[in-house]
């Protein structure tokens, strides 16, 4: 059994790793939905993460919207969180497998990102007259991060009035999609 310093330290690599990972893919996200940049909140991921994608940039290039040095940074960065943690447990495992494993959460992480958001989203329309995308630069944002899910949806279901059912069935599908991740 681990000891505390051990327990404290598998917290903190796992903390602070996440909460930049998270960052970095917040701002893969906002790139390809095209959310705005001129955010404040978009404005602190930015600049949060810029450096070492500044640097990357030289060498691995985007591809259309999709900011390919982050997406290389994130899996790396999960790469090594997963490399430290198992260090630390004195568990070996081959390269190839944290590698996958890697990917997975990065892809379960994504997931869990537009779970919140279009939590975030539907209860702020409860909260707000107008819905998520008055004034409050978070709302904004959540409904730009939304609108290439729950836009189709619409689309796509009849309109039933004042309920709209898009943000439940995108919820319905992000589970299921999910647990396929969560399978592999």
């Amino acid at each position: 059994m681990p000891g505390p310093f051990d327990q404290i330290l598998d917290f903190l690599i796992s903390t602070l790793f996440g909460i930049y990972i998270i960052l970095l893919l917040l701002r893969v996200i906002f790139g390809l939905v095209r959310a705005d940049f001129f955010n404040p909140i978009s404005q602190a991921v930015v600049q949060l993460t810029n450096p070492p994608l500044k640097l990357l940039r030289r060498v691995i290039p985007p591809v259309g919207r999709l900011d390919l040095a982050a997406v290389v940074l994130i899996i790396l960065l999960k790469f090594i969180e997963f490399w430290l943690r198992l260090s630390l447990t004195g568990i070996d495992i081959a390269p190839g497998a944290v590698l996958i494993a890697s990917i997975r959460e990065v892809l379960v992480t994504t997931i869990w990102i537009f779970i919140i958001s279009l939590v975030i989203e539907v209860v702020m329309s409860w909260l707000q007259a107008g819905g998520a995308r008055t004034g409050n630069p978070i709302g904004r944002l959540v409904a730009d991060v939304n609108q290439p899910i729950l836009g189709p949806l619409r689309r796509t279901l009849p309109n039933t009035g004042a309920i709209d059912f898009s943000p439940m069935l995108a919820l319905i599908g992000l589970y299921v999609l999910l647990i396929v991740v969560r399978s592999i």
